[in-house]
């Protein structure tokens, strides 16, 4: 009888660690515990092995982990093509910094000859100076962003943007980055192809997309709102940034306000979007990360107001596609390059069948993509 009765309870485990498209075994285990009433086992066992491995203090990077200084060169910013200016240098948090980091280096295929995306490579605190992260810098002029749902988040498929990125958006794709926590934890809505999965809440961080492709983030009912020209809003916590500093009494122990997943005092893989005073989107992801060490790097990014996105190390993963030499120009995983090479998931994620919603950044319509070298020189990339 015991046998039976948990039958129902052994089909819904298996199937649920059968999914590849939820992330690694250990990942899919504990999806499934938190979706059957299990979140505060899951939250005290995360939170205790966390505590017990948190990231070393002092020490360097490993060689190459910040890439040398960029070596002088020209990027075709001055061409007739609108774009946004090239991002200037993030000032890093140690002193002496390491050679390169904080400076920018293209990355990813060119648009219309002008790199549309950047990255630089710093430490994140003067504490745990072994550790490197990664910021990119994507110029909204020369891309647009979509919203992919997936099955599992937000749910309330099927959907139109899904995963597998579809060969359609290949064609053009740059950059694909993760975004926020499963929708019970996000604290907010979602909203996407005409379909409102959860009501969107005010006062709410969201990540908001326009009908022409452009995206930025910002505060619901104060700094957006819908409109008929918005197509999705991804809401995830509150701001982090907010008129270009970390927001008043943002503190690492405050698990009311920013989400309870983990404790924000605990230094963990995290990630975060934020927009420019300019209209550019800045992605920070990486290790040893909490709540306000990733608001500080955030706001030196240039982010005039951010939002906190996934966090752990299954779910940070941002890559970008240059299809060099290739007759067809379309993005793989095999012309991809992750933005850290210790992010899971590999180049390959999005292109299989991940539950999950992502972010897509594709050249703008009438723009060119090039699959080749950049007109800007720079130094190769690590990893």
């Amino acid at each position: 009888m015991v046998i039976l009765a948990l039958t129902p309870v052994w089909w819904s485990l298996g199937k649920a660690m059968a999914n590849p498209g939820a992330g690694a075994a250990g990942a899919r285990f504990a999806e499934w515990v938190r979706d059957h009433g299990g979140s505060g086992f899951v939250r005290w066992a995360e939170n205790v092995w966390y505590s017990h491995h948190q990231p070393p203090k002092g020490g360097r990077p490993p060689p190459g982990a910040i890439p040398p200084p960029p070596t002088a060169h020209s990027t075709g910013r001055g061409s007739g093509v609108a774009h946004l200016p090239e991002p200037a240098a993030i000032k890093p948090f140690t002193d002496p910094p390491i050679a390169g980091e904080g400076q920018w280096h293209p990355a990813g295929r060119t648009v219309d000859g002008l790199p549309a995306v950047y990255e630089a490579f710093m430490r994140p605190d003067p504490i745990h100076t072994s550790l490197v992260i990664g910021v990119a810098y994507m110029d909204t002029k020369l891309l647009e962003a979509t919203l992919y749902s997936g099955s599992y988040v937000p749910g309330g498929g099927p959907w139109h943007d899904t995963a597998p990125i579809p060969t359609t958006a290949a064609e053009s794709l740059v950059a694909v980055f993760n975004s926020g926590f499963r929708m019970p934890d996000a604290e907010g809505g979602y909203y996407s192809e005409g379909r409102t999965v959860l009501p969107l809440r005010p006062g709410d961080a969201s990540f908001v997309v326009y009908r022409d492709g452009t995206a930025t983030v910002g505060q619901w009912g104060r700094d957006v709102s819908m409109t008929p020209d918005v197509v999705s809003v991804r809401q995830n916590l509150h701001l982090l940034v907010d008129r270009g500093a970390a927001v008043p009494g943002l503190q690492a122990n405050d698990t009311t306000r920013w989400g309870y997943t983990l404790g924000n005092a605990i230094y963990v893989w995290r990630s975060g979007i934020g927009v420019t005073s300019d209209g550019a989107l800045v992605y920070v992801g990486g290790p040893g990360l909490n709540i306000t060490t990733l608001a500080e790097c955030l706001v030196r990014a240039g982010a005039v107001r951010a939002m906190e996105l996934d966090i752990n190390s299954e779910w940070v993963n941002m890559a970008t596609f240059d299809p060099t030499g290739s007759v067809s120009g379309v993005a793989a995983p095999a012309n991809g390059t992750n933005l850290l090479p210790t992010m899971d998931g590999g180049t390959w994620r999005y292109f299989g069948s991940w539950d999950r919603d992502f972010i897509t950044m594709t050249t703008r319509s009438g723009s060119t993509a090039s699959s080749g070298s950049h007109s800007a020189t720079s130094t190769p990339r690590h990893g």
